[in-house]
């Protein structure tokens, strides 16, 4: 058995961080899954998610991919908040999504699309959440000018707001909440029964919140979008996320889940189906991720009756 001196646990310690902040911090990667959520009969549409990009001016790379995700030629494109990180970074963000902004979109803001990251222990995540941590503070990021940017190019502000888009051959009731996990949702504006007559109902907010959640599949809603999580950012190998930074479980810290689970009660029988993006960013004051890739996924949607699985 080989002996781990100081030494040696000091090398692999800032091995892994040298991993996790140059290399993986920056393997970007796209996620495929197919939702059967559509009616019967519905031509199939593809949803981009994207998600905590966390932008700051020198992030060439990432800036780089997103803009290359148009190539996938998207129908609809949801991004669920906390896009940059910088005040001088909305246009460098603007100019990643490029060709984007041309296809129908929504968005929703995450806490840190108004206020300026700050040093913090990335480790007390481990016992607390963030919730609080701009509970006294004044937004001084160019939030205003972010989401301006994006209406300009005709994606709908779903912060607290309710709308209706079409993508591909659908009509799609949408809804959307400012972020959660600073409690700045006011559901009572979105509150009540969705439409029978839309092909599609979308749930959009940035952090998964269970007591949002559970309103958004009580009033009907067909799938929710959400992001914050990072994935768990620093994850143990085969065990996945130490925590999530919000309310929902580790077991569904991203991907594609149910909600409720299929182990708690549903509201009058429904269930929404649920994505949660392990995102594309990180804080700049906490740049690694360790078993955790940045992603954007590209959903299917396709009809409820269909068998396809995974992509």
């Amino acid at each position: 058995m080989v002996r781990l001196t100081p030494a040696l646990a000091l090398g692999a310690g800032l091995a892994g961080l040298g991993y996790a902040s140059l290399i993986e911090r920056n393997m970007f990667r796209l996620r495929r899954r197919d939702v059967p959520v559509l009616p019967d009969g519905a031509r199939p549409i593809r949803v981009l998610h994207i998600s905590d990009a966390h932008l700051t001016p020198g992030r060439h790379k990432l800036m780089s991919w997103i803009r290359s995700l148009d190539a996938l030629d998207p129908d609809l494109v949801v991004n669920t908040g906390d896009s940059i990180a910088h005040a001088a970074a909305v246009r460098y963000f603007l100019g990643s999504l490029g060709p984007l902004l041309d296809r129908p979109g929504v968005f929703v803001y995450g806490s840190n699309d108004l206020y300026s990251p700050v040093p913090k222990n990335p480790a007390r995540y481990l016992w607390r959440t963030s919730a609080d941590d701009h509970s006294r503070n004044v937004p001084d990021l160019p939030w205003a000018e972010l989401g301006a940017g994006m209406t300009a190019g005709g994606w709908l502000d779903l912060n607290n707001r309710r709308g209706r888009i079409k993508a591909g051959e659908l009509d799609i009731e949408v809804a959307g909440v400012h972020d959660s996990h600073i409690r700045r949702e006011r559901y009572e504006q979105v509150a009540g029964a969705t439409d029978v007559g839309a092909d599609l109902r979308l749930g959009i907010m940035h952090s998964p919140e269970p007591r949002v959640l559970d309103r958004f599949a009580a009033d009907g809603y067909d799938l929710l979008l959400a992001g914050h999580t990072h994935g768990g950012q620093i994850c143990r190998p085969l065990r996945g996320a130490l925590g999530t930074n919000c309310g929902i479980e580790p077991a569904r810290v991203s991907g594609l889940h149910r909600h409720p689970a299929a182990d708690e009660p549903a509201h009058d029988g429904r269930r929404a189906w649920l994505h949660v993006s392990a995102g594309l960013g990180t804080s700049p004051w906490a740049p690694a991720r360790f078993c955790c890739p940045p992603e954007a996924t590209l959903l299917t949607l396709v009809p409820a009756d269909s068998t396809r699985g995974e992509a």
